[in-house]
């Protein structure tokens, strides 16, 4: 069903190249790792579109407008439609369809451009609630046992070690509730923590079967917590929802984690919290990404970054890959599986 072609760069995975009577589906980028969870998925696209696939990685303009010059629809893997991007595949009106590798589509894409052009926007939705929990624990640990610190310094001949952060008996405050929170605070009661919740529509049966505590006010939470994570997905609703005023009630030696968007707390307003210096912290996600050499967070004593890869897992690239195909193969056949603008 497949065939692979390769470039002096890449390597050009197709299906049905020869049926040009079936839209066609163009995946500009990929991360190498996810390539072998889409060609398991192949199947869905049988009769529905062609595919075209290219196996590197790029983050280059240029290369992913040319590389989707006739796709009726763009699977959009590890990169941003910019307004650029966006304007130039839509103009012509020739892609009508992008289908997002991820949650949290409105940080990728123009939402409110694409229905003004009429344009199908798809996402995927649960496909990686463990995976990134537990990269939202690794986090905290990181932050709590200073591993990786300690691992470079026994590399480089020292025998200095640091002291530790007791997580048993702390508490926890979670902003935002959904499939990824409730994992997290299993894991954190694991460890004998208490766990707070806000959340603007909080699922009171969650609630009661894992015994969490609901706080009404984020501020107050905030006030009451050693360690707070977000977890909460970014919406027109939730953009900005942390906002400066929530950071200022976080009290002197708290753990920071954010592994769920940048973008649902205040525009600058964590990096201004954090460079006071009195709150450790470990990001997985960025206002701008790649993070840039200037971002004010580089300068944040003792920060821990991580590329946004919070994600990614054998379990996460399988849903995931999944859903990517079921959008497209649902926008060529009629359908719309998980279509957030139609």
């Amino acid at each position: 069903m497949s065939e692979t072609s390769t470039t002096a760069t890449q390597p050009i995975i197709e299906t049905q190249p020869e049926r040009t009577d079936l839209p066609l589906a163009v995946m500009p980028v990929v991360v190498a790792s996810m390539i072998p969870y889409f060609k398991e998925h192949l199947e869905i696209l049988h009769d529905a579109v062609r595919l075209r696939m290219y196996g590197d990685f790029t983050l280059d303009e240029d290369t992913i407008v040319d590389r989707c010059q006739d796709a009726d629809a763009v699977m959009v893997i590890g990169f941003h439609v910019t307004d650029s991007i966006f304007n130039r595949l839509t103009d012509d009106a020739h892609v009508r369809c992008f289908a997002f590798g991820g949650t949290g589509v409105a940080s990728y894409i123009n939402l409110q451009a694409a229905r003004e052009r009429s344009i199908r926007v798809c996402n995927v939705v649960r496909y990686g609630d463990h995976a990134v929990a537990e990269h939202a624990f690794a986090l905290l640990m990181e932050l709590a046992r200073h591993v990786g610190d300690l691992d470079r310094q026994v590399h480089a001949g020292s025998w200095e070690g640091a002291d530790g952060y007791a997580l048993h008996g702390k508490t926890v405050g979670l902003v935002g509730f959904g499939g990824i929170g409730q994992v997290f605070a299993r894991m954190l009661q694991g460890f004998g923590m208490k766990v707070l919740v806000w959340n603007s529509h909080l699922d009171q049966d969650a609630v009661a079967r894992l015994g969490v505590t609901p706080v009404d006010d984020m501020g107050e939470m905030f006030e009451q917590s050693d360690i707070i994570s977000l977890h909460m997905p970014l919406l027109a609703a939730t953009k900005g929802i942390v906002t400066a005023e929530s950071l200022d009630h976080i009290k002197p030696g708290t753990l920071f984690i954010n592994t769920a968007r940048a973008e649902v707390i205040e525009q600058g307003a964590l990096a201004e919290r954090l460079l006071r210096g009195d709150i450790k912290a470990a990001l997985d996600v960025f206002e701008h990404e790649p993070l840039p050499e200037n971002d004010p967070l580089r300068r944040v004593p003792g920060i821990i970054l991580t590329p946004h890869v919070a994600w990614r897992n054998e379990e996460a690239y399988r849903n995931l890959t999944r859903q990517v195909f079921q959008s497209v193969a649902a926008f060529a056949t009629g359908g719309d599986f998980n279509a957030v603008v139609k």
